[in-house]
């Protein structure tokens, strides 16, 4: 099941229905352009479980507090820093390790168009080693251009004018009235 721009429909129960799905093997697909725009329509309470429950997360370029969630949701690694000195009489270079983000906000803030981060769910059966990554899509542009140019246009099933529409609108409208009549005419 896939929902694109998933914000923009109002779904009860979202986070049910991705558990129930999952233990079904059914793929719930929810496309959002930013975390905020969950947090608008959802509240803040929904939308910390509906990013919380779904396996894999992919991100394009997100920025503010959406980078920064991002940012902390894929963890720290320790990342070896190298710093070097130099004066008049000496140059020395010093070494750490340092306990860093993996992905830093900074960097998902700057992602360019088709670069993407990650992070997959596993199960114990299929066990990932590399759960987070940093992406981007390759696409053969002319192999692209050449499938688009072999197109054929949908062909028309039939011409609909205006006043067919209206004949219908006005056919639906009536059938619906003569239904909710009698269903409240059999529970009076």
């Amino acid at each position: 099941m896939i929902f694109d721009e998933f914000p923009t429909i109002y779904f009860n129960g979202i986070d049910n229905l991705i558990a129930t799905a999952r233990s079904n093997k059914v793929a719930v697909t929810l496309a959002v352009q930013d975390y905020s725009q969950l947090k608008k329509d959802y509240g803040r309470e929904q939308a910390e479980v509906i990013l919380n429950i779904v396996g894999n997360v992919i991100f394009g370029q997100v920025t503010g507090d959406t980078a920064k969630q991002l940012s902390e949701r894929f963890g720290k690694i320790n990342q070896e820093k190298e710093s070097i000195s130099i004066n008049s009489s000496d140059t020395s270079i010093s070494k750490s390790v340092q306990l860093d983000y993996a992905v830093p906000a900074s960097k998902i803030s700057g992602l360019s168009s088709g670069e993407f981060v990650g992070m997959v769910a596993d199960d114990p059966d299929n066990k990932i080693d590399l759960k987070t990554f940093h992406s981007a899509i390759q696409n053969d542009h002319d192999a692209i251009k050449k499938e688009e140019e072999a197109y054929q246009p949908i062909p028309s099933v039939r011409e609909v004018d205006q006043a067919e529409v209206l004949i219908n609108y006005h056919q639906i409208k009536e059938d619906i009235k003569v239904l909710v009549e009698t269903v409240l005419g059999q529970l009076c």
